[in-house]
C-alpha cells in the first residue's frame, strides 16, 4: 500500500519503486489536486485575465474611453475587438459550445488512439470512446444548467436577480400590462423586450465558456498524444485503487504498449487534434479581449470560479473516488 513520505511535499504520495532496490520510494503526484503540468495550464487563466485587466488600467485609449456593460462604449470603441459586433464574437464566441463540440467530435472520430483495439477489460477504442462522450455530457451539461437552463432561468440569470438585479424596461412594460412577467426572469427574454439588466452581479458568461470549453479540450486532447509519448510527455495521474492504495494513473490502462506503428499514430495530433488546438488558442485570445474590454474583474473572477466549479468533479474526482472513475473514465485511458 502507499505511504505518505513524511520528508516530502505534503502534496507527494510515495509508494515502493518496482526497482531492485524495495527501499527506494517513487514520488507520486496528490490524486486530490491537479498535476503540477496542469496547475501551470490552469494558472494561465488568472494570468490573462490578470493581464488583461492591468491593460486596461494602463493604456490610456481603453482607460479614456467610457464603458457601459449593457450598451458597450459610449464613444468609439478603443479596439476592433472591444466592439461588440467583432467577428470573432459574433461568429466564434457566440456560437462558442457548438465550436467546441464540433473540435472534440473531430478528435474523437479520426484520432488513432479512438480506433485502436487493445485496451484493458477488452473494448479498447470502443471504451474510451463512450467515455469521452458521457465526459462531453457532463460538460455540457453544466455549461446548459449555467448558461442557458436550470429548471427554469439558467444559474447566471438566477444570480443576477438573487443579488438584486432586474430588467429595467420589462419590469416597467409589466406593470403597464404590456409584458409578461417572465420577461424579467432571464437575460435572453430582457434583451427580446428590449430591456437592460441593472444592478445586480452578472458573472461573466464568456469567462465561464472559454475557461470551461478550453479546458476540456486540452484535457480530452492532451492526456490522449500526451500518454502516447507527445513532444516526450509522460503520464503525471495518480489514482487511488479501491483497497486505498495510490498508483500512477497507467494501470487502469491494463495494456503494455507495443511501441509499433499503432502507437506512434496515437502520439500524433491529427486533423482533429490541430483542429481543437486552434480552437483553444482562440479561447485564449477572446479571454483575453474579454479580459481587457469587457466586464468588472469581479464578474470575470466569477466566471471563471463557476467554470472551475464544473472542471473539478469531472477530471480531478474520478482520480480518488474509484466508483465515479469506473463511470466516467480518465482522458486517455
Amino acid at each position: 500500500m502507499a505511504r505518505i513520505n513524511g520528508s516530502s511535499s505534503p502534496h507527494s504520495y510515495s509508494s515502493p519503486s518496482p526497482s531492485y532496490s524495495s527501499t527506494t520510494p517513487t514520488k507520486r503526484n496528490t490524486p486530490y489536486l491537479p498535476t503540477p503540468l496542469e496547475t501551470l495550464g490552469l494558472l494561465a487563466y488568472p494570468t490573462l485575465l490578470a493581464f488583461g485587466a492591468l491593460f486596461s488600467i494602463v493604456s490610456p485609449q481603453t482607460r479614456g474611453a467610457p464603458y457601459d456593460a449593457a450598451t458597450g462604449y459610449a464613444t468609439e470603441a478603443p479596439s476592433y475587438f472591444a466592439r461588440k459586433d467583432n467577428v470573432f464574437n459574433t461568429l466564434f464566441v457566440k456560437r462558442g459550445w457548438a465550436w467546441i463540440t464540433i473540435a472534440f467530435a473531430s478528435f474523437v472520430l479520426t484520432h488513432a488512439s479512438f480506433r485502436s483495439r487493445s485496451g484493458g477489460g477488452g473494448g479498447g477504442g470502443m471504451r474510451k470512446t463512450g467515455a469521452a462522450i458521457g465526459r462531453w455530457v457532463l460538460v455540457t451539461g453544466w455549461w446548459v444548467l449555467v448558461t442557458q437552463w436550470c429548471f427554469g432561468p439558467p444559474l447566471i440569470d438566477r444570480g443576477f436577480r438573487f443579488t438584486g438585479g432586474r430588467c429595467e424596461v420589462a419590469t416597467e412594460a409589466v406593470a403597464e400590462g404590456a409584458a409578461d412577467k417572465a420577461e424579467v426572469f432571464t437575460a435572453a427574454a430582457c434583451r427580446a423586450a428590449k430591456g437592460r439588466w441593472s444592478g445586480g452581479h452578472d458573472v461573466s458568461g464568456h469567462v465561464f465558456l472559454l475557461v470551461l470549453g478550453s479546458w476540456f479540450l486540452l484535457q480530452e486532447v492532451g492526456w490522449v498524444v500526451g500518454r502516447a509519448g507527445f513532444l516526450g510527455a509522460r503520464e503525471q495521474r495518480c489514482v487511488v485503487m479501491s483497497d486505498g492504495a495510490v498508483k500512477g494513473a497507467g494501470v487502469e490502462a491494463g495494456r503494455v504498449r507495443s511501441g509499433g506503428e499503432e502507437e506512434g499514430e496515437e502520439r500524433t495530433l491529427g486533423f482533429g487534434g490541430r483542429f481543437a488546438l486552434v480552437v483553444v488558442v482562440l479561447c485564449w485570445w477572446m479571454l483575453l479581449m474579454t479580459a481587457i474590454y469587457f466586464h468588472t474583474w469581479f464578474e470575470k473572477l466569477t466566471g471563471l470560479l463557476v467554470a472551475f466549479v464544473g472542471i473539478y468533479p469531472i477530471y480531478i474526482l474520478p482520480r480518488f473516488v474509484p466508483v465515479v472513475r469506473t463511470l466516467v473514465g480518465l482522458p486517455g485511458i
